[in-house]
């Protein structure tokens, strides 16, 4: 088992983009990253193009790799999963799931007493590099090998340890998070077509202004509440758009749908 070897379950599109994010980052030279996917040609396409290894069956990927990422549809795991206890090696190997919902209990009870196993939820912007991931560590992990995982993954992103207890919460603001701000910018492009823009230019706006917007309040010390007095004067157009804004029940609605979302990451969960 390699030290710096790492081994992906999974070349869809999140566990291409991942070997893409590992090989580029430099933390994993492409020699000693394996891929596997049941179908073959999936694996073997992604391993051409990055300079890595395509196994035909997972085994190579629990001889010869440190970290094994499972990068599979949760409805899949279970079945993908079957025959990994006589091959997982405790304690050096660590497993880290991407599977939404399956949780570190699971893992803990199919693999060999002492397993160590992280929980991540990512989001799909990791697919540039601009990723939000939660990452939850099972009871094995020690906190130094919690911190080479977390330094590992920054190559998708901002990585945030969290309690595994939180990641129905997290599904529900940042896994989920992406579409709510698609749909916004959506309706904001819709808008502008509305008041006589073209389409193209309408879109370049909107774009830009949710992007200046994020990163504004990701590099102020400021409340967004602060930062939205700033562009609200009083009587103002901006007043006038919130107004109709916290009349229609925006912020309640929004807030309502986070919950439905967490709701329904609990009973999408499997222990």
């Amino acid at each position: 088992m390699g030290s710096f070897a790492a081994g992906i379950i999974g070349c869809g599109v999140m566990g291409a983009a991942l070997a893409r994010r590992l090989a580029a980052s430099g933390k994993i030279a492409p020699p000693e990253l394996w891929l596997f996917d049941v179908e073959g040609q999936k694996s073997a396409a992604v391993a051409m193009e990055l300079g890595a290894k395509a196994a035909t069956e997972p085994e190579a990927l629990f001889r010869q790799c440190r970290y094994i990422f499972v990068v599979v549809k949760p409805q899949d795991v279970k079945a993908a999963a079957s025959g990994w206890a006589e091959l997982f090696q405790p304690p050096g190997q660590l497993l880290i799931s991407l599977a939404a919902g399956i949780t570190t209990r699971f893992y803990e009870a199919l693999l060999p007493e002492g397993s160590k196993v992280i929980r991540l939820m990512p989001n799909t912007p990791c697919l540039i590099g601009e990723g939000a991931v939660a990452m939850s560590a099972g009871k094995a992990v020690t906190p130094q090998e919690a911190a080479e995982v977390e330094d590992l993954l920054r190559c998708l992103g901002l990585v945030v340890p969290v309690p595994e207890q939180a990641m129905d919460a997290v599904t529900a603001l940042s896994g989920s998070g992406p579409a709510y701000v698609y749909l916004f910018i959506e309706t904001l492009i819709d808008a502008g077509v509305n008041l006589g823009l073209n389409r193209a230019t309408a879109r370049a706006l909107a774009v830009q202004t949710v992007l200046g917007a994020a990163q504004m309040v990701r590099d102020s010390s400021r409340h967004p509440a602060e930062l939205r007095n700033d562009v609200t004067s009083p009587g103002g157009t901006t007043a006038a758009a919130l107004e109709v804004l916290d009349g229609g029940r925006f912020r309640g609605d929004l807030i309502s749908a986070v919950k439905a979302a967490a709701r329904r990451a609990g009973e999408l969960s499997h222990d």
